[in-house]
């Protein structure tokens, strides 16, 4: 996504010409290119699939859209198995429309893990719960902090439920360092994730993840916590930014791939 106006092809030629040799997947993109094709495209290239997003949007009430809901999921869970990742993000959902019930809607959402997790264990993919930042739990995500989702995700086997740490949601947290020494011990960092804060916000929020080095958030700090924890994974780069993606998309990349040497290693 942080480049998402490369085509799959585009971005599997810059990958390779960059030497970046991962990638995360997003599930729009593939399944406009056809999720067999795009896997084939990724593996013939020597390309890595570290994660695939996102799976959730699990707070739904009635039974017709938790049905659809698990469903999408369950299709999620198979694209990630085409591509050959075995890690499934999953973006919580926000409060139906109505709503007021914070506490019932993370409840619904452990309810459809509880479902999901046996289906996506049975093919060998993680779930990995991501927090977002609170400013996203009306509309997108009512799981807002580490612990919020590490509540949920300890009613299940680490091997089949983790979390995702985006430096963008939890950089805000002053607890968020001990619950990276909770998630650590449980073995529960699926995923890590890297986006600077910036700001004025755009209107709307979701697009403005800052390049990184260009906002508030000490990336190093943050990576050192999670590797501290016994996390040896990959680390995704995930911007979604109006400006970057008005740019040329592979030269983005390279500045991207630049800025995390500068910033992150």
């Amino acid at each position: 996504m942080t480049v998402k106006q490369l085509t799959l092809p585009e971005l599997v030629a810059s990958c390779v010409e960059l030497g970046v040799r991962n990638v995360g997947t997003w599930r729009e993109p593939v399944q406009a290119y056809g999720v067999e094709k795009a896997a084939a495209l990724l593996r013939d290239a020597g390309l890595t699939v570290t994660t695939h997003c996102r799976g959730g949007f699990l707070t739904a009430i009635d039974a017709a859209g938790r049905t659809a809901a698990l469903d999408d999921n369950k299709r999620a869970v198979d694209e990630a198995v085409t591509l050959g990742t075995d890690v499934l993000v999953l973006v919580s959902g926000g409060l139906p429309a109505g709503s007021h019930d914070l506490a019932g809607a993370r409840e619904r959402i452990a309810d459809g893990i509880g479902v999901l997790a046996p289906y996506a264990a049975e093919r060998g993919v993680r779930l990995a719960i991501e927090p977002l930042h609170p400013m996203y739990a009306a509309d997108r995500c009512v799981v807002s902090t580490l612990a919020q989702a590490l509540d949920i995700a300890e009613r299940f086997p680490a091997d089949r439920v983790g979390v995702c740490v985006d430096t963008y949601h939890i950089w805000w947290d002053d607890l968020a360092p001990a619950q990276l020494a909770r998630a650590g011990a449980q073995g529960r960092i699926a995923a890590f994730q890297l986006a600077d804060w910036t700001t004025p916000l755009p209107a709307g929020v979701l697009n403005g993840r800052g390049q990184l080095g260009d906002g508030a958030i000490d990336l190093r700090y943050w990576r050192r916590l999670v590797e501290e924890q016994g996390y040896a994974g990959p680390i995704e780069v995930e911007l979604f930014n109006d400006g970057l993606w008005a740019r040329d998309g592979r030269a983005v990349l390279a500045e991207t791939a630049d800025r995390f040497t500068r910033h992150a290693v």
